[in-house]
């Protein structure tokens, strides 16, 4: 029986409340992001609290985290009580199309929903976690570009081969693709997920990629060297 929570090395996640638990995709865009300077940090489709709580071990900024699904925002806001940076992070059970804010942000994470037409389940809350049915990404990357800062980067972990629909969507609120990670689950296979980072600045583009695997639980070094910092057995 799988466990209700996810020990890292400087916090603990609680899932058992969440639809989506724990998970790579999660981590991945938590530990990779482009955190320089941040000051103001926002996490659309917080879950958990994961990302959030990543982003308050990689820096000082202060981070709100928006989640629609009620127990999962009940979740997030005890993950993050009993966490190191309680002071910096806030969640808030909102829509992200109704939030507002009177600041902007500089850094914008999101590990959104994204299976548009794959088959649903009887779990209304599982639904809302896996499927767009509530923020497309039109609406999710039209509101990140109103909410993001001339100098500041969205980021969004998503399956590859939504990558250039994204990227099409997200030139129609002007923003540019800065740096891409294309996401191996093993050196043999085709990547699954890319991470897209976008900026209403012309940046330099940089793409890399990231092999997950070598075999079944033996991790690649450039994996472990990302992930090193929060998983305690890296």
């Amino acid at each position: 029986m799988p466990n209700n929570y996810f020990k890292f090395k400087q916090f603990t996640v609680w899932h058992d409340k969440c639809a989506m638990k724990v998970g790579t995709d999660g981590v991945l865009i938590g530990a990779w992001v482009n955190l320089n300077n941040a000051k103001r940090v926002l996490d659309v489709g917080a879950g958990t609290g994961l990302i959030a709580l990543m982003t308050a071990q990689r820096c000082d900024a202060e981070i709100v985290g928006i989640e629609i699904d009620e127990n999962a925002s009940i979740q997030a806001k005890e993950n993050v009580s009993s966490s190191p940076w309680a002071n910096r992070i806030a969640i808030e059970n909102i829509d992200y199309n109704d939030y507002t804010s009177n600041e902007l942000f500089d850094v914008i994470i999101s590990n959104p929903p994204f299976f548009e037409n794959s088959l649903k389940s009887n779990q209304a809350n599982r639904n809302m976690a896996r499927h767009d049915i509530s923020l497309s990404f039109e609406q999710l990357i039209a509101k990140s570009s109103a909410l993001l800062d001339n100098q500041g980067e969205f980021s969004i972990i998503i399956p590859i081969e939504m990558s250039e629909k994204v990227k099409m969507i997200a030139s129609h609120y002007q923003l540019l693709p800065c740096r891409e990670l294309d996401i191996y689950p093993r050196k043999e296979l085709k990547p699954k997920r890319c991470i897209i980072t976008f900026s209403h600045t012309n940046k330099q583009y940089v793409k890399e990629k990231i092999v997950i695997e070598i075999e079944r639980h033996v991790y690649t070094a450039e994996y472990i060297d990302l992930t090193k910092e929060f998983f305690l057995k890296m």
